[in-house]
């Protein structure tokens, strides 16, 4: 057989264990030029779970896609260390601020772009929102089916075009059949990523988008392009993937962030309550007061 076309949804992300003062800009979205950033680990269990069906099923191929700074073709090298075939990086100063409703229709619209595929992988959700909402909009977007908190894609009929998997649900786990081709969001509790591989790093570690090609090293880096082609990361903009101005970014994102605080816990004396109504009510009040609760 052919094999399947595969494309994984990946994210750059703000490395949560570094958040400072300067993580939120003053219009409520994140800084995510100050931030240090990260691979979306649930996006990893998606990629994961991608390679195991190219191993299966050889002639298999996967592609990439993030939506993000330039910075972000870095997630695309990292998938690549690990056995992805080819990477797009949408990025566009038009794109900034995008809620999940505008980012969903941005990355339908690179998938269109893209073309034929056969099964559509993503985590759950990133750790900069929780949302869990990308994923399913896209499916939304695209007229597919969606499967997901998947943790093990069990198996692939190519002649009946069905797939077969398994998801954590509350309480226990659930075994569901899809037709092909289908939208699966990937749990974090599922298989984690392999390593990079340290062949593959050698061969992609200068693999680039055009925007990473600038400055002193421009010359050098088109002159290694043109020599391997392997090497191009495909850059995108809205335009050539044909975006609706008012659905993309702030313009289509009908979220709005009106104020963001930081919450400091502070541990204070004890204190002892009785069962009257008095006492509980008089808690709620102080822990919604000093947002502990709201």
């Amino acid at each position: 057989m052919k094999g399947f076309k595969i494309i994984v949804l990946a994210k750059q992300v703000p490395d949560t264990r570094n958040v400072g003062k300067d993580a939120m800009t003053a219009e409520g979205t994140v800084n995510r030029a100050a931030l240090p950033a990260v691979f979306n680990p649930e996006d990893l269990n998606a990629l994961e779970q991608a390679l195991r069906l190219k191993e299966q099923f050889p002639g298999s191929t996967i592609s990439v896609v993030t939506m993000g700074l330039p910075k972000s073709a870095e997630v695309i090298r990292e998938a690549l260390y690990r056995g992805a075939d080819e990477g797009y990086v949408v990025t566009d100063r038009t794109l900034g601020g995008a809620d999940t409703l505008a980012t969903s229709y941005t990355l339908s619209q690179a998938v269109k772009k893209i073309g034929d595929f056969d099964i559509i992988l993503g985590g759950r959700q990133a750790i900069d929102g929780d949302t869990a909402q990308v994923g399913p909009q896209i499916a939304e977007k695209l007229g597919l089916t969606q499967v997901t908190y998947a943790e093990e894609i069990l198996s692939v009929d190519p002649e009946k075009r069905k797939i077969v998997i398994k998801r954590h649900i509350d309480g226990g786990v659930e075994t569901v059949e899809g037709p092909l081709p289908l939208v699966v969001t990937v749990n974090g509790s599922a298989a984690p990523c392999r390593p990079r591989n340290c062949k593959r790093v050698c061969k992609y570690k200068k693999a680039t988008i055009p925007a990473e090609r600038t400055g002193d090293n421009a010359e050098a880096l088109n002159a290694l392009v043109a020599e391997r082609p392997y090497l191009n990361i495909t850059q995108w903009g809205a335009a050539d993937i044909e975006c609706d101005p008012k659905q993309i970014g702030k313009a289509g994102s009908p979220t709005n962030v009106k104020a963001v605080k930081n919450i400091v816990f502070m541990a204070k004396e004890s204190k002892t309550l009785t069962s009257s109504d008095e006492d509980i009510n008089n808690l709620v009040v102080e822990l919604i007061n000093d947002k502990i609760i709201g």
